[in-house]
């Protein structure tokens, strides 16, 4: 599923390639024919994220809601666009550009008060300016799940996924079985802060890169293409710090990896 920085990448490039502009909305599909006609030929006014979810802010205040789940991806080009291929939800075609969105879980129009109710299910988003970390803190250091699984909690921090759990986890050499109770405030806020860098480099790389330079060496990413990674993906294979073999296991739906000598 892609993470915070891939929605906060798109909201940008959507800016860039769409904003302030009248834009021509359409779904090839015909699941979103409705949604799709109430925005078409409205001027974009500007695109938004919070966590894994994206905002298109239309003129007249009505807004499309995408959240992208485990398949959803848009795919973009210099217009005219070729004839839609496959299963295409919604087309966005602006003066120079145009885009594709296949296989979204959410692809709505709502009106913008109705954001406010989207984001009240969320937790604070590192990428954002006005985010308060206080609020994850509260709902970490009051539970006992485990911090792995409550990084991944959309309700607890927006915008993390598996491989920024797993490898933010490993840069601080946390048990990701350890209970939020057991977080001291000083971990918090050690975690927040190299989650928001981590982040911010995603946006602008495009990749999540959380290999300090000094161990970037061995063993080869688990994707071509892609960064290397200290555990995610890396199950059996030694840890590129001290040798030990990663674990992993499945923790509350999500498969999990770990070094359990680093991670003590």
């Amino acid at each position: 599923m892609p993470e915070g920085h891939t929605l906060h990448r798109l909201a940008r490039q959507h800016q860039r390639r769409f904003g302030r502009a009248p834009v021509v909305v359409s779904s090839p599909q015909g699941r979103f024919e409705v949604g799709a006609a109430a925005v078409s030929g409205r001027v974009l006014k500007k695109a938004t994220a919070w966590g894994k979810h994206l905002f298109h802010h239309y003129e007249g205040g009505r807004v499309v809601h995408v959240h992208l789940g485990l398949y959803g991806t848009f795919t973009e080009s210099p217009v005219p666009l070729p004839l839609p291929v496959g299963q295409v939800r919604m087309r966005m075609l602006g003066a120079d550009y145009g885009t594709d969105l296949r296989g979204p879980t959410v692809c709505e129009v709502i009106d913008e008060p109705e954001i406010a109710d989207v984001v009240a299910r969320l937790g604070p988003d590192p990428l954002r300016p006005d985010a308060d970390p206080a609020l994850a803190w509260r709902r970490i250091s009051k539970s006992r799940r485990p911090i792995g699984a409550l990084l991944m909690d959309q309700g607890v921090i927006a915008g993390v996924g598996n491989v920024y759990r797993t490898e933010l986890l490993y840069r601080h050499r946390i048990d990701p079985f350890r209970p939020g109770t057991d977080i001291s405030a000083e971990e918090f806020d050690a975690l927040w802060t190299d989650l928001v860098a981590l982040m911010k480099v995603g946006v602008r790389r495009g990749k999540i890169v959380a290999v300090r330079p000094e161990h970037d060496h061995g063993p080869p990413a688990y994707r071509p293409g892609r960064p290397r990674t200290y555990v995610y993906r890396r199950a059996s294979e030694p840890c590129r710090v001290c040798g030990t073999g990663i674990r992993t296991t499945v923790l509350e739906g999500r498969n999990l990896f770990w070094c359990p000598a680093c991670q003590t």
